[in-house]
């Protein structure tokens, strides 16, 4: 499969800290792609890379073939890329709907257009009857819905999920990963950060495990939660 992230030899240091170290890998175009690893293995530092919110010290990151590596957050978003955060982050006052809407106008100048826009998105998110509510009003797996939701309404080619099922219960964790397979089948590439790894399994075509910022093991889920490093390092040290 064509890749269209490619992230080629990239690190990024703190000071004293080296939270990426000399990172390469591939994420397919249609694929879905998750990186695992203890907390502090540079998974978030990753993402900001990626987003435009850090620039690697060296390496370089391509996006259907361009260099994005350098680009500023919002440019990064318009070549097509989508993310959400760790710590959800609606505009707490406006209306679910007005959270989508907004993420929509990048795109579309035509508020009408970005409304109807917006109903889609939230009707494929199962948010649409909630829609007039204030986002501070919202329960916490709704709100992680509604942050892919407004990433998802920049219409992106890759969406980047930090995390987006954490605090979940395996039922609600259940309902978003059928989103994200019925997103994914519809054409979306996906790259997410996750330590519930019953959605990992459930999700990922690869997987990328992290540890001190450098790459331990990458390939199928199947080999990967087999591998020594990887137990040692992460599964056998964390609840899951």
């Amino acid at each position: 499969m064509t890749a269209l992230l490619k992230v080629d030899g990239i690190s990024k240091r703190f000071r004293g800290l080296l939270a990426v170290d000399r990172l390469s890998f591939d994420v397919p175009e249609g694929g879905i792609f998750a990186v695992i690893g203890p907390n502090g293995a540079g998974k978030t530092t990753l993402f900001n890379m990626i987003a435009g919110v850090y620039v690697p010290d060296n390496g370089t990151i391509s996006f259907a073939g361009n260099r994005i590596d350098g680009l500023a957050s919002d440019r990064v978003c318009q070549r097509g890329i989508g993310r959400t955060f760790q710590i959800v982050r609606p505009f707490p006052a406006l209306s679910v709907e007005d959270n989508v809407i907004v993420g929509a106008l990048m795109r579309r100048h035509d508020v009408v257009e970005a409304r109807a826009h917006a109903h889609e998105v939230l009707r494929r998110l199962d948010l649409y009857d909630k829609r007039a509510q204030r986002a501070s009003s919202l329960t916490l797996p709704d709100r992680k819905r509604l942050e892919v939701a407004r990433s998802l309404a920049t219409d992106p080619k890759l969406l980047l999920l930090d995390e987006v099922m954490a605090g979940l219960r395996p039922t609600e964790t259940d309902r978003i990963v059928s989103i994200l397979k019925e997103l994914n089948r519809d054409g979306l590439t996906i790259l997410l950060i996750e330590h519930v790894m019953r959605a990992v399994m459930a999700l990922a075509g690869r997987i990328l495990v992290l540890h001190h910022g450098a790459s331990i093991a990458e390939g199928a889920p199947a080999d990967v939660v087999r591998d020594q490093a990887v137990i040692d390092s992460y599964l056998g040290a964390e609840d899951i």
